[in-house]
């Protein structure tokens, strides 16, 4: 029997908030659910995948759709529960693409983009005081971090700061952040004529935080390379991996 993922308190936890999502409580639910969960953990095809969880053919069809409907998406965000976001930190990082994830079929979007590394996704993450997952977006691995940065911060909480580190310099992202009444915690660049007399070192050491998250995240072999080809598949993935950190709290 291959080793799953949750333990009952944590299945009675999840379980309660599937059931809010209109998500029907088959009597294969949990071993569903598992199969899921062991593809993100492995990083396997869904071929592969050991036949207790039941059809391979089932779990993947009943991913896809929960994808198309939002469905972790939506339990991730009931998993963040209370967080403190007195301080907020941001961040992006590299996700390689396997070749397998490249030549979706149709219009729907990919976010596969080339860089340096090839084909490439990218996750901008957002974690609360505590470092754990409090929002985050998928783009193609050629966004910059300043370009992706306004549509991560928008939806963020109310908080006392906003950390992130120098390539999110810009008057833009400072007077977003300032304008929902956090201080932006970002030291300029070497060429900036300001200088960062103002900058709050001490409060910036504590961005670890959220490289310490992205390295948790990364534990997760079908996150920490990307084998689906479809972006919202991805950030079903994403989600799923953030919400499992929560699933302890």
């Amino acid at each position: 029997m291959p080793r799953r993922m949750l333990t009952d308190e944590h299945w009675s936890k999840l379980k309660g908030m599937m059931l809010q999502e209109n998500i029907y409580n088959k009597r294969d639910l949990r071993m569903t659910v598992e199969g899921m969960f062991y593809r993100l953990r492995v990083g396997c095809p869904w071929r592969d995948l050991p036949p207790c969880f039941g059809r391979w053919n089932s779990i993947y069809k009943k991913f896809n759709e929960w994808s198309k409907k939002g469905k972790w998406l939506a339990l991730f965000k009931k998993l963040v529960s209370e967080p403190d976001t007195e301080w907020e930190f941001i961040d992006g990082s590299y996700v390689k693409a396997h070749q397998h994830s490249a030549g979706a079929r149709g219009v729907e979007p990919q976010a596969i983009g080339k860089s340096r590394a090839g084909n490439t996704t990218k996750i901008h993450l957002a974690v609360d005081s505590y470092g754990l997952p409090i929002e985050f977006s998928v783009t193609g691995g050629e966004i910059h971090d300043s370009t992706a940065a306004s549509e991560l911060i928008e939806p963020l909480p109310p908080a006392t700061a906003v950390i992130a580190d120098k390539g999110y310099d810009s008057s833009k992202i400072r007077e977003q952040i300032n304008s929902k009444g956090a201080n932006a915690v970002i030291p300029r660049k070497s060429n900036s004529v300001i200088g960062n007399a103002d900058m709050d070192w001490p409060l910036y050491r504590h961005r670890h935080l959220v490289e310490n998250a992205f390295a948790r995240l990364k534990h997760f072999r079908g996150l920490a390379t990307r084998y689906d080809k479809l972006k919202r598949n991805y950030q079903s993935v994403v989600a799923m991996a953030c919400g499992f950190l929560w699933l302890p709290m």
